[in-house]
C-alpha cells in the first residue's frame, strides 16, 4: 500500500478515490522543517501541496523514495520542476481545475470596488448604527462595469474565463499574452445557445494605457515585477489593477505609492509578497480590497482538484 502525504489538504472526494484503490491518504499537516523527516520515516511515495508547502531540491535529493509530488491548483513556483523532473519525479498541477473560481474572485473583488464594499464593510459596523447618513455621502459616488474596459494580462484559462464573465457584463475586454496571439472565447447560455467571440491580443502597452481596470493572471518570473512603477504609469489616472495571480507579480511599494497620489482609485489583492505575513502597510491602506488567497478556495474547485490529482496518481501506479 503506497503512502500518500497530502500536506495541505485534499478533497474528501479525491481521498476516497485513492483510498478505494488501496493508497493511505495521509492529511495531517506536517511542518516545513519536519517534512523530509516525516516522508523518509513513513515511506511516503506521493507528496500533494498546495502554496503553503514547498518542494525545493533539497526535500528531493534527501527523499529517494518519492515518486510524485502533485500541486493541487496551477503555479508551481514552490516546486522545482525541473530538477524533480531530472530526479526521475513525475510533477503533476491541476490547470484548468480552478480557472472559473478564481475568475469569479476576481469580479468578486472588482464589484465590491467599484461600489467600495471592501470599505464599507469596515466602517458599518462600527459607525453605521451612528454616522449612518455621512457613510452614505462616503460610498456614493459607485460607477457600473458595463461598458469598462477590462485588460487581461495573462490570457490562458483563468485569463479566458475572466473574459468570459467580463463579455457577459458588457465589459469592453482587451488582452495580452505572450504566446497566445488570438483565443476563441464562448458563452454557454442556460437555455443551451452558446456565442463566440475571437479576441485578438494585443501588447502590454496597449493593454494598460486603454484598461479602465487590469486583472493579473501570469507567473511570476524571476524577480523583477512585471507590473512596477513605469507599468502602472502607463494606466488611466483613475484605473483598478486585481492580482489573484502570484504575490510578486506587482511591486507592492509602487502600488502603494499609486495609491496614496491618486494615480490609481483602486486595487484587489488575493496574492502577496510576503505570504503569510503580508505588509501592515498593504492591510491597513483602505482602497485596497482584500483575500487570503483564496482564488481556488472552493468547494466545487477543490473537489475538481483532488480527482483530477487522484486520477493522476491511480493511473501512475498502475504503470
Amino acid at each position: 500500500m503506497s503512502k500518500i502525504l497530502a500536506n495541505d489538504g485534499i478533497s474528501e472526494s479525491g481521498k476516497v478515490a485513492l483510498e478505494e484503490k488501496g493508497f493511505q491518504v495521509i492529511t495531517e499537516k506536517v511542518d516545513q522543517e519536519n517534512l523530509i523527516e516525516t516522508i523518509n520515516k513513513e515511506d511516503i511515495k506521493v507528496l500533494l501541496v498546495r502554496s503553503a508547502t514547498t518542494a525545493r531540491k533539497e526535500l528531493i535529493d534527501a527523499c529517494p523514495n518519492l515518486k510524485i509530488i502533485g500541486r493541487g491548483g496551477v503555479g508551481m513556483d514552490n516546486i522545482d520542476v525541473e530538477y524533480a523532473k531530472e530526479k526521475g519525479l513525475e510533477v503533476y498541477n491541476t490547470p484548468a481545475a480552478s480557472s472559473a473560481s478564481v475568475a469569479e474572485l476576481v469580479f468578486a473583488h472588482l464589484s465590491g470596488m467599484v461600489r467600495f464594499l471592501h470599505e464599507s464593510n469596515r466602517q458599518m459596523p462600527l459607525e453605521g448604527d451612528s454616522n449612518f447618513k455621512d457613510l452614505k455621502k462616503a460610498f456614493a459616488g459607485g460607477i457600473e462595469l458595463a461598458g469598462k474596459t477590462l485588460g487581461i494580462i495573462g490570457f490562458g484559462r483563468i485569463g479566458q474565463e475572466v473574459a468570459k464573465r467580463a463579455i457577459g457584463l458588457g465589459m469592453n475586454v482587451l488582452a495580452h499574452d505572450k504566446n497566445i496571439t488570438e483565443a476563441n472565447i464562448t458563452l454557454n447560455f442556460f437555455n443551451g445557445d452558446k456565442k463566440t467571440f475571437s479576441l485578438e491580443t494585443i501588447s502590454l502597452e496597449d493593454v494598460l494605457e486603454g484598461s479602465d481596470f487590469v486583472t493579473l493572471h501570469i507567473p511570476k518570473t524571476g524577480e523583477k515585477a512585471v507590473i512596477g512603477a513605469e507599468e502602472i504609469g502607463l494606466m488611466k489616472t483613475g484605473a483598478g489593477i486585481i492580482n489573484t495571480a502570484r504575490g510578486g507579480v506587482i511591486d507592492e511599494d509602487a502600488l502603494m505609492f499609486s495609491l496614496d497620489k491618486g494615480k490609481l482609485s483602486y486595487a484587489a489583492l488575493d496574492v502577496f509578497e510576503n505570504e503569510p505575513t503580508p505588509s501592515m502597510h498593504l492591510l491597513m491602506n483602505h482602497s485596497i480590497s482584500l483575500t487570503p488567497h483564496i482564488g481556488a478556495a472552493t468547494q466545487e474547485a477543490q473537489d475538481r482538484i483532488g480527482t483530477e490529482l487522484a486520477e493522476k496518481i491511480i493511473a501512475y501506479f498502475k504503470k
